[in-house]
C-alpha cells in the first residue's frame, strides 16, 4: 500500500517552544507522543506528507488543495518571528487528487487560494516532524463544511492517488479535540467536552471508524472541536483495510484535548467497508423514524418526495386531522439527514389557507430552496428526516424578561429587519443567546434597539 502511516498530531503553538517558553513543559506526554511519530515517520521515510488541516481556508461545499511549488510560515503571529517554515509541494500529488475529484465530481480541487502561507495547524506537527525528517513533499488539504460521509470519501481519493502515483505516503491528521474541558480554560467548560474526547480518543485506540460516524453533530458543536473531520479523512484512507492503531497519549492540562495516535496499514479487509456500513446503519435509522411520523411530519415528507419524483405539487389528501385544515399558522419544516440539519425553511405568519397547505409548501421549499444547502436529490430522500413546527401568532413584549428560552421562540425586529429563532433548540439555553442569534440572523447589531415578540409552538418531531 502507498500509504505507509497515518497519525493525528495536536496543534498548540506553544507546544513549539520558542512560542511556550516553558509553558510546553505542562504538555509534557504530548510532546514525548508527538518525538515518536516523528522518529517513527523519519524510520519509514515517506516521499510525500500530506497534512490535513482545519486552520487553512474552510469552504461551506468545497475541499480546498494548496496549489503552488512550495509554501513559507512562521510563528510571527505567536511571538516567534524566528520559528520559519517552507516546504516544497509535490505538485504532482496535488493535481492527481484534484483530477480523480474532476473525474468523479467530488468538491475537491485548488481553486479558492485565500492565503498561502502556512498556517499553525500544519507547522506545529510539521515543526515535530522537521525535527527528525525533511527529505519529503508535501501537500496541504483543508477540512470542508460538508458532512462526514464526504470527508472520508476524500480520504478515499488520497489513498488512491497515493496508490496511482506509487508513492510512499504519510497522512497526519492535525487535530485538537474539545476545546472545553475546563472552566478556567480559554473556552470554558461543557459536560460534553470530556464526553467527546472519551469517545474520539477509545476510536483511535481501537482504530474503530465506525464509531467516529456514530458522533453526532451536536455533541461535536457542544464540545467545540475542531478535530474531527481531520480524522474522518484520515479514516477514509483506509478504507478496506485492516488498521493498527495505538493511541500514544492523551492530555488536556490547558483546557484543550490533545490527542496523539499512530495508524499503521495491514492487510486488505473487505469487512472494513466502514462507509457503506454507516450507510446502512444511517437507512435503518431514518425508517425507524419514518415508522413514527405523525400526519404532520408524514405530509412534509409526502410534499417533498411528491415533488422531486413528479414534478408537481402535492393535492391535499384525505383523512388528515381537523386541526391541518381548519386551521391557519406560521410553519417552519426542517430536514435532517444523518443527524445534520439538510434545510430548514419557514413562515412566520400564515401564507395559505391552512396548516397542511402551509406545510407542503414549506417542506419543498425547505429541501430545494434554502440557500446554505445543495437541492435534496431524489437519491437522498430515504434517510431524511422531518420536523414541523406550528406558530402560535406573535405576541409584543416589554423585554427579554418575558421570554423563556425552552417554552418561547422570539422575534426581534429593527426597522425593516427581523429575525427570528425558535423555542428549545440544542445548544442555546439563555434568553441572551437567543435574542444575540436572532439579531445576528437580521444583522441587526448589538447597539441598535429592537422590538421584541415572542411565540409558542407545537413541535412534532
Amino acid at each position: 500500500m502507498a500509504i505507509v502511516m497515518a497519525c493525528t498530531m495536536p496543534h498548540p503553538p506553544l507546544a513549539v517552544p520558542d512560542v511556550g517558553h516553558g509553558q510546553e513543559k505542562g504538555i509534557s506526554k504530548t510532546l514525548a507522543a508527538l518525538d515518536e511519530v516523528a522518529a517513527k515517520i523519519a524510520e519509514l521515510a515517506p516521499e510525500t506528507i500530506v497534512y490535513i488541516t482545519p486552520h487553512n481556508v474552510i469552504y461551506a461545499d468545497y475541499f480546498h488543495i494548496s496549489p503552488g511549488r512550495k509554501a513559507n510560515g512562521s510563528f510571527s503571529r505567536f511571538g516567534a518571528s524566528g520559528a520559519k517554515f517552507e516546504t516544497q509541494y509535490d505538485e504532482e500529488f496535488t493535481e492527481e487528487i484534484s483530477r480523480l475529484a474532476s473525474q468523479s465530481g467530488f468538491p475537491a480541487g485548488t481553486q479558492g487560494e485565500t492565503d498561502a502561507r502556512l498556517d499553525h495547524g500544519v507547522m506545529v506537527p510539521m515543526w515535530f516532524v522537521n525535527s527528525r525528517y525533511r527529505e519529503y513533499r508535501s501537500v496541504r488539504i483543508s477540512q470542508s463544511g460538508l458532512n462526514p460521509s464526504e470527508h472520508y470519501a476524500l480520504g478515499q481519493l488520497i489513498a488512491e492517488a497515493a496508490e496511482n502515483l506509487d508513492r510512499k505516503t504519510v497522512i497526519v491528521a492535525s487535530s485538537d479535540l474539545s476545546h472545553k474541558l475546563k472552566q478556567d480554560g480559554p473556552y470554558g467548560f461543557s459536560a460534553q467536552g470530556p464526553q467527546f474526547d472519551e469517545v474520539a480518543t477509545k476510536a483511535m485506540a481501537d482504530a474503530d471508524f465506525l464509531a467516529l460516524f456514530k458522533i453526532t453533530e451536536d455533541l461535536r458543536e457542544r464540545a467545540a472541536e475542531c478535530g474531527y473531520n481531520s480524522l474522518m479523512i484520515l479514516a477514509g484512507c483506509f478504507d478496506r483495510r485492516m488498521v493498527d492503531g495505538r493511541l500514544l497519549s492523551y492530555e488536556g492540562p490547558f483546557g484543550v484535548g490533545y490527542a496523539v495516535a499512530s495508524f499503521i496499514p495491514g492487510a486488505p479487509d473487505e469487512s472494513r467497508n466502514i462507509l457503506d456500513q454507516f450507510a446502512g446503519i444511517a437507512l435503518a435509522d431514518a425508517r425507524e423514524m419514518q415508522s413514527t411520523e405523525d400526519s404532520f411530519r408524514a405530509l412534509a415528507r409526502s410534499s417533498l418526495e411528491h415533488r422531486l419524483r413528479s414534478g408537481g405539487e402535492l393535492p391535499l389528501p384525505d383523512g388528515l386531522p381537523d386541526e391541518m385544515l381548519d386551521c391557519r399558522a406560521g410553519v417552519f419544516v426542517s430536514l435532517h439527514k444523518n443527524g445534520r440539519l439538510r434545510g430548514c425553511v419557514g413562515t412566520i405568519a400564515p401564507t395559505t389557507q391552512n396548516v397542511a397547505s402551509e406545510i407542503i409548501q414549506n417542506a419543498v421549499s425547505a429541501g430545494l430552496s434554502d440557500t446554505r444547502f445543495e437541492r435534496v436529490t431524489e437519491a437522498e430522500l430515504p434517510y431524511l428526516t422531518y420536523k414541523v413546527d406550528v406558530l402560535s401568532a406573535p405576541e409584543p413584549i416589554s423585554g427579554p424578561g418575558e421570554l423563556d428560552v425552552k417554552r418561547y421562540g422570539v422575534i426581534v425586529t429593527s426597522g425593516y429587519r427581523r429575525g427570528l429563532l425558535l423555542p428549545n433548540l440544542d445548544g442555546i439555553d439563555t434568553v441572551e443567546e437567543q435574542v444575540a442569534i436572532a439579531r445576528k440572523k437580521a444583522g441587526i447589531s448589538e447597539r441598535e434597539s429592537i422590538k421584541l415578540e415572542r411565540f409558542e409552538v407545537v413541535r412534532h418531531e
